[in-house]
């Protein structure tokens, strides 16, 4: 697989990468450990060199499984991780105390089986410790070598800035997909401006890019697409037009409407690296497979034309889980 640089520090990557969350928290049970391991070491052998976990996933046990699944293959590949959140339970609110950040990179580093952190991403805005102070923790924990490179997760454009002046932020991580956009409007040009990389999660729309989801597909009680307006029956038939805008253009390409989705985010910026994640081998070799998609600047324009026309339904997170997010 390609590479694709983040930051100006030197931070390469393949250009897909996996979000391991699914793995252990948000969509439903937890994989059997046995065929998580199995699923990351299969990534690492197609080319993924980037995977991206936090303390907050399970609590801990997406760490752990990492951890183990990579030790064998740990110096060729990039780990990512987060810090955030009072002992890693995000019902707890957020915790970016500088003392606070040092205790959970000395814990993750146990957990990942590991003496750096690739990636250590703040994982929301405090907005009860200035970005500034959390930066400087981090910059402490890169002196030490605990830390390589420093992130942020769903931050607004002036905090990247004021973090950035205290210590380089090498990646943004947001949400960013063919059916929620609004990166483009503040977000892109100040990660350009800045050469900062962009990792977008959920590049596929949460599954709903793929076409496997309909309005009457059920989710298990502890999935959290339960709680998402987008998710609602009534905004998923709303919003079936955009997946079967992506159905005829992978037909036109020869792929599958998730290859188009993230052909298409890989298409947008050569410091883009999508983080879609799965819990099936058959969909990790699919998503894989999107980085010989190739778009033309053709192709490109009859997709924004066509998604001019179509007005997505449904907010992308239920209000108490929206405030986090833009500070």
């Amino acid at each position: 697989m390609q590479k694709r640089t983040l930051g100006r520090g030197g931070l390469e990557v393949s250009a897909i990468g996996l979000g391991c969350m699914g793995l252990s928290y948000g969509y439903g049970p937890a994989t059997d450990t046995r065929d998580a391991i199995k699923l990351l070491r299969t990534a690492f052998e197609r080319g993924v060199t980037f995977f991206d976990t936090a303390e907050a996933y399970g609590p801990f046990k997406n760490e752990e499984l990492l951890g183990e699944a990579l030790a064998p293959v740990r110096e060729h590949v990039v780990i990512a991780t987060k810090f955030g959140f009072a002992d890693g339970e995000v019902a707890r609110g957020m915790d970016s105390r500088p003392e606070h950040i040092k205790q959970v990179a000395d814990a993750a580093l146990k957990r990942l089986q590991t003496d750096r952190i690739d990636l250590f991403y703040q994982h929301r805005v405090d907005p009860n410790v200035p970005v500034e102070d959390v930066a400087g923790a981090v910059k402490e924990l890169v002196q030490a070598g605990k830390v390589k490179h420093f992130g942020l997760s769903e931050a607004g454009a002036q905090t990247i800035r004021r973090a950035h002046a205290v210590l380089p932020v090498a990646v943004l991580q947001s949400e960013y997909s063919l059916w929620w956009r609004e990166p483009e409007q503040d977000i892109l040009p100040t990660l350009e401006e800045l050469g900062i990389g962009f990792v977008p999660f959920s590049p596929l729309g949460k599954g709903f890019l793929t076409g496997a989801i309909s309005e009457t597909t059920t989710f298990d009680t502890t999935d959290f697409r339960n709680v998402v307006p987008r998710f609602s029956p009534d905004a998923r038939k709303a919003n079936q037009g955009l997946v079967d805008l992506l159905g005829g253009i992978a037909a036109r390409k020869h792929a599958t409407s998730a290859q188009v989705a993230l052909a298409w985010l890989l298409a947008q910026k050569p410091w883009i690296v999508p983080i879609p994640g799965t819990t099936k081998l058959h969909r990790l070799e699919e998503n894989i497979g999107a980085a010989a998609v190739v778009l033309t600047p053709g192709d490109l324009r009859d997709i924004d034309a066509a998604l001019a026309k179509i007005t997505v339904r449904g907010e992308r997170y239920p209000p108490h889980l929206q405030a986090r997010v833009g500070r």
